[in-house]
């Protein structure tokens, strides 16, 4: 039989590599898809958190006559009657924060839950809420970098994250003809999906279903087990779509376990939607960090030292680290690195994963870094990159799987006109009014792969592959569908992908942009033993007219099973022998991954390689991002008037889908340069723009000329089908690369992120 790197020539029908619409874009624009807060069940109660309003302390009265006496409202969880009812399941097990919430009357960070109303409508729950009366003893806040009382530790090394210290950097940059040293910080900045965290549970007899918006449904599955101290073969996740995610719904947050033991508790199914403000504090958001980097070279260019220090905060109960030199170490031709990361605890929630949570702030530092050491040297940024590309990494001495970037600079040069670049220095470039300036930066994420199952199944009428894996808005439904359709020759529409249950074969994680590459696999070689299977029906029956052919030439295609020399059989004649249908689940493990991944993975626990992390080779996807920007000489608006991205990211297995993500990456890198930051009152540590007036995100005004360029390339080292992760490739350098941009156009190097008018003035 042909190989999963062999598959069936069935592009033209919608297979790999061709441009196929959603196929959920019909129940998408129509309103028929259905998320978890549109579920409607029988006489639900509705849910309303009452959440702190002091960082640190302790709860010391509460008054809740008020709010009962309301009619309608049937019951106040608060940790006098919850504590001791509800596990505190850690971030390593799956949950997203260690700290216990209506466990006891201490206040760890703003806006924690500290009484659950439940009512029978949502507008009476809300009322209850402003009527409780809390009283609190308050205590002096840590709440970020500068403030007093912050608890260092230096993260030591561990299976996912390693400080590198190859050669002697220092002595290296001591010698160095050029230097670069400068700090860079970049934000604390929240998901802000459109869609809210919601919650719906129901009990029927001793068996829980939860409706909620999840990245990781089997591991949602085995961590409210945990914390309900339940048998996870008890718990259904249902999760069909979800209205953006960036991470914050990959892991459980303690809202879940509330809500499914409020349902317990009184009966019924219980209904709960976060408000926007209380999506700041109950779940997680991109930690801040404060990072140094030091780079030294020859006169000619080449780099000859690297040291790489980060600092983040993180909760005080909690450790949770973005460790992003495991990327910026590697990423050049480097021969002395020193790298480190150290957490700093604060009176804060516990942050977490959110789009290229280790590249985005890391890369950011070193590609600024690595344009004022093109300034340093007088050199065009693209060929200080040239000169420092490594097909090598330097930290352990693998080779990458494949590396290439400077086609991906050529690629996006040429289509930028970078060439025509006026002069390197400083505001040579004017329109008017408007100083314009051009930047340049690396676009890099690790191609990462985790054990997945699949099941297909194939009738005389089309194929269903069946995966409780998560439509997170980057296509799942339409690649999957293509997939099969490639292995089985046939049509996209003769597909139907059903996913979204963890009642389904389980799936990893929608995180660290593996899914693709996971979930396709476990789909293709389900197809394949489907065509197994057929085939050797076919050549084992006498009264098939591939009786006796080779089993290894008969491929399914076109609807019709077909053996080399061209002879087939109609695949209804196939089906039929086969009793009328045929069903593979398998389980896909990738090398590298111990054998007892597919069995961990049943029980919620995660396992990835890929990146760094592999043994043979290091694998990432790598992209280049040009970047052109107006900033007005009297007002210092910036303006980014058009991007170029190139991107080589293995087997795309739909340019349309593909071209999204490449393209909201990038724009979410305008969000990063120009928007996002979640203000911190230093003396209070409660966030103060906690809603999407003061939130800022760009809209469409904001947005330039984007073009998306995809640059050709073959790695079957990453997995057989050779498909890297693209979903969060996009916005990793597009913050150093409007940087870049504005100090061309300026004269003025911004190192903290966002850029402010006031920075530029």
């Amino acid at each position: 039989m042909a190989t999963l790197t062999d598959p069936n020539p069935a592009t033209r029908a919608g297979g790999i590599g061709a441009r196929v619409t959603r196929v959920d874009g019909p129940a998408k624009v129509t309103g028929t898809a259905e998320y978890p807060s549109d579920v409607a069940v029988k006489r639900p109660l509705y849910a309303y958190f009452h959440t702190s309003s002091i960082a640190l302390g302790r709860i010391e009265s509460m008054d809740e006559q008020e709010a009962r006496a309301l009619p309608g409202v049937v019951e106040i969880m608060t940790w006098r009657n919850t504590a001791g009812m509800l596990d505190t399941v850690p971030p390593s097990k799956g949950g997203s924060t260690s700290i216990p919430v209506l466990q006891s009357a201490d206040i760890h960070h703003d806006g924690e839950i500290v009484a659950v109303i439940l009512a029978e409508d949502y507008e009476t729950a809300r009322d209850a809420s402003h009527r409780l009366r809390v009283g609190y003893t308050s205590r002096t806040p840590t709440a970020t970098f500068g403030s007093t009382g912050l608890g260092p530790e230096l993260q030591k090394d561990g299976p996912r994250f390693k400080n590198s210290n190859v050669g002697n950097a220092a002595a290296a940059l001591q010698a160095a003809a050029v230097k670069v040293e400068q700090h860079y910080a970049t934000p604390t900045q929240h998901h802000n999906a459109i869609e809210l965290f919601t919650t719906t549970a129901q009990w029927q007899g001793d068996e829980l279903t939860i409706h909620e918006p999840s990245q990781f449904l089997v591991g949602s599955q085995n961590t409210i087990a945990a914390a309900l101290r339940i048998d996870p073969a008890k718990v259904r996740i249902i999760s069909k779509y979800v209205g953006g995610a960036f991470g914050a719904k990959g892991m459980t947050t303690s809202r879940t376990g509330l809500i499914a033991l409020a349902s317990r508790k009184l009966g019924r199914p219980v209904k709960m939607v976060a408000t926007r403000d209380q999506g700041f504090t109950i779940a997680t958001y991109r930690a801040e960090t404060r990072q140094l980097v030091k780079l030294g070279a020859s006169r000619d260019g080449k780099i000859t030292a690297l040291i790489h220090e980060g600092d983040e905060v993180s909760s005080r109960m909690d450790s949770y680290k973005v460790g992003g030199t495991e990327t910026t170490a590697r990423m050049y031709s480097i021969p002395n690195v020193a790298s480190k990361v150290t957490v700093q605890h604060a009176d804060r929630n516990t942050p977490g994963f959110m789009r290229a949570p280790a590249e985005v702030p890391y890369m950011f530092a070193l590609e600024s870094a690595m344009d004022e050491l093109a300034i340093a040297l007088q050199m065009d940024p693209v060929e200080l990159r040239r000169i420092n590309d490594a097909q090598i990494e330097p930290i352990e001495k693998r080779r990458y799987s494949s590396r290439s970037l400077v086609q991906c600079y050529d690629a996006a040069a040429k289509a930028f006109g970078w060439d025509h670049r006026r002069a390197a220095r400083p505001m040579s470039m004017r329109d008017g009014d408007w100083q314009i300036g051009w930047g340049c930066a690396t676009a890099c994420y690790p191609s990462m792969i985790a054990p997945s199952f699949a099941r297909v199944s194939l009738s005389d009428s089309g194929a269903k592959v069946e995966v409780a894996g998560h439509e997170i808005g980057t296509g799942a439904y339409t690649i999957y569908a293509q997939t099969a359709a490639q292995m089985l020759g046939l049509p996209v529409d003769k597909v139907e992908v059903i996913m979204g249950d963890s009642r389904l074969p389980p799936a990893p994680v929608a995180g660290g942009s593996n899914n693709a590459a996971s979930i396709s696999n476990a789909v293709a070689m389900a197809c394949m033993r489907i065509r197994e299977q057929l085939a050797a029906a076919a050549v084992n029956d006498p009264k098939s007219p591939l009786h006796r052919r080779d089993a290894a030439t008969v491929q399914l295609m076109d609807g019709q099973l077909r053996a080399a020399n061209g002879t087939g059989e109609p695949l209804a004649a196939a089906v039929a022998r086969a009793g009328g249908g045929v069903e593979a689940m398998v389980g896909n493990n990738p090398k590298n991954l111990p054998p007892e991944a597919l069995a961990g993975l049943r029980k919620g626990r995660l396992m990835m390689t890929g990146g760094s992390m592999a043994e043979d080779f290091v694998k990432y996807a790598f992209g280049a991002e040009f970047v052109e920007v107006r900033v007005h000489r009297l007002t210092r608006e910036v303006r980014v008037s058009r991007m170029v991205g190139a991107f080589a990211a293995g087997t795309i297995i739909n340019p349309i889908t593909a071209r999204s993500q490449l393209m909201g990456g990038m724009i979410w890198g305008i969000s990063s340069a120009l928007h996002e930051a979640t203000e911190i009152d230093p003396r209070n540590a409660r966030y103060t723009n906690d809603n999407l007036a003061e939130y800022l995100i760009p809209v469409n005004a904001d947005v330039p000329k984007v073009d998306v360029l995809f640059v050709a390339e073959t790695d079957r080292e990453v997995n057989p089908l050779g498909i890297k992760g693209i979903g969060e490739l996009g916005c990793v350098g597009t913050a150093a690369a409007v940087c870049n941009a504005i100090f061309n156009a300026t004269g003025v190097r911004i190192r903290e992120l966002p850029v402010r008018i006031e920075k530029l003035l």
